[in-house]
């Protein structure tokens, strides 16, 4: 399409094409009545010709309208139709690209890029509580301004969560970019709030790492992953990244749409929590162990390690290295004939001392000679190593909101494995600290409690928690499952 006040109002000169997108060209003009430069998105040619998707297209500049004055959210001025019915939108035109031209040309700092999440949180929340969806958040749609501001961009393909609009998307049909989809639009089905925070999960995990979790070999490898795949640990990809954060990203990354948080705020909040961990809980190759030691200290578990995806394959693997150990062992002592026993067992008790003189005494008309048998007592064994007092755990004021957080993932590991007894004080210490706070955690940890409480048959002390949770984040059916078995 040529640029030009035959397809655009008078109003609108000096257009130039600066890109093209998913529905059409995108425009660089200058408003002569404001006296501002603008960017101004046509419907591309082939979807002009539908008017289904015309009105679609119309509707869906109108509901990005309304949105307009958010500080994160890309202003629209003005809508219409060029000449030849081809509809139009005027928007705010931002100087400083997009997020995904920004991470091309260099590395984003770790603050940067939480500020940039945090921002994008606020407009999405604040879109969803207008019954707006995005549908297509992706580092493409993270627009900057001039001074680095982030605006959330092109609702091109939202909808309106409204009954007027409903069945507006057909069903079975993908809308959206295949890396950043959530399962559910990878399978065709309709879009929520949820869908739009599993994207910016995405964005988040790409920010943080340098890549998307799952990137396949086309569009559709990378769709099925959302689907089918469990989130790669972030913190085996990302230089710096706390364990912590995994369970972060699971949440938000999960298939399923009702376990992710509640909105985006939450999520980023959360994770900037996670990223605070100390240092000794960052994911790193363990030492490498002494080649002639019998035995070996193995590295230790993170606090965090519980609330990770299981592995089956790694008890397989330990178990096969010490088949091989073994094996290796008899064969070395049938071959060497030497003992086989570590050098850490117990060595057996010292036997006694015996020595054995002969003495020879002579006498009158005689010699006589004496055999005479010393036995000495054997010293006494050395006294055994001071058992080592254990730890205790740290005290809920002394741990951190992240350490919290933490606790209250192994918690719900636990409860998953069905030890309540276990997972009781550790949810109840990190209760103890995130009380208070309005944090998602804080209605997680007490969840926890309650629930562990009434599989532990102490109900009348659960069914507080479970409301205190249902008060916080809303009700859930598995909430009201446990205060159901407790009578409530």
């Amino acid at each position: 399409m040529q640029a030009g006040p035959r397809m655009l109002p008078e109003r609108y000169s000096g257009s130039e094409k600066i890109a093209t997108g998913g529905m059409g060209e995108i425009y660089l003009a200058h408003d002569d009545t404001l006296g501002r430069k603008v960017a101004i998105k046509v419907l591309a040619e082939r979807y002009a010709r539908d008017e289904a998707i015309r009105r679609r297209f119309t509707r869906e500049a109108l509901a990005a309208a309304r949105l307009s004055g958010h500080p994160n959210i890309v202003t629209i001025f003005d809508v219409g139709e060029v000449d030849g019915g081809r509809p139009f939108i005027v928007m705010e035109y931002l100087s400083g690209g997009t997020l995904a031209d920004r991470a091309r040309r260099t590395p984003i700092g770790r603050d940067q890029a939480l500020e940039w999440l945090r921002s994008s949180a606020q407009a999405l929340d604040d879109a969803h509580q207008a019954g707006i969806v995005h549908r297509d958040v992706k580092p493409a749609n993270l627009l900057l301004d001039e001074r680095g501001v982030v605006k959330v961009a092109d609702f091109g393909i939202a909808r309106v969560i409204d009954e007027t609009t409903t069945g507006m998307t057909m069903a079975g049909t993908v809308l959206g970019t295949a890396g950043y989809l959530s399962p559910e639009q990878a399978r065709g089905e309709p879009a929520s709030a949820a869908s739009d925070i599993y994207s910016l999960g995405v964005v988040a995990y790409e920010l943080l790492t340098g890549g998307r979790p799952f990137e396949g070999g086309s569009a559709t490898a990378e769709a099925a992953a959302h689907i089918h795949q469990p989130v790669p640990p972030a913190s085996e990809r990302g230089v710096g990244i706390p364990v912590q954060v995994d369970a972060v990203f699971d949440r938000v990354l999960a298939k399923d749409p009702a376990r992710r948080p509640a909105n985006a705020r939450d999520f980023v909040r959360t994770l900037c929590l996670a990223l605070e961990a100390p240092e000794d809980t960052l994911a790193g190759p363990p030492p490498a162990a002494a080649p002639t030691a019998a035995t070996r200290r193995l590295p230790a578990e993170p606090i965090f390690a519980e609330s990770r995806r299981k592995r089956p394959w790694v008890p397989m693997l330990v178990a096969l290295g010490l088949a091989a150990a073994a094996i290796a062992g008899v064969i070395a002592a049938a071959t060497l004939g030497v003992d086989e026993t570590p050098t850490t067992t117990s060595a057996a008790p010292a036997s006694p001392r015996v020595k054995t003189d002969r003495v020879t005494t002579t006498l009158p008309g005689t010699t006589v000679v004496t055999t005479v048998v010393t036995t000495t007592p054997p010293p006494p064994p050395p006294p055994p190593p001071p058992t080592p007092t254990p730890t205790p755990p740290p005290a809920s004021g002394s741990i951190s909101i992240s350490q919290a957080v933490a606790l209250t993932d192994q918690a719900t590991a636990r409860m998953r494995a069905g030890d309540y007894a276990g997972a009781l004080p550790l949810a109840q210490q990190a209760l103890a600290r995130l009380q208070g706070t309005g944090e998602t955690y804080e209605g997680y940890a007490n969840y926890n409690v309650g629930k562990s409480l009434a599989e532990l048959g102490r109900c009348s002390e659960a069914l507080p928690y479970l409301e205190r949770r249902e008060a916080l984040l809303g009700s859930h059916p598995a909430v009201a499952a446990a205060k159901r078995g407790c009578g409530a």
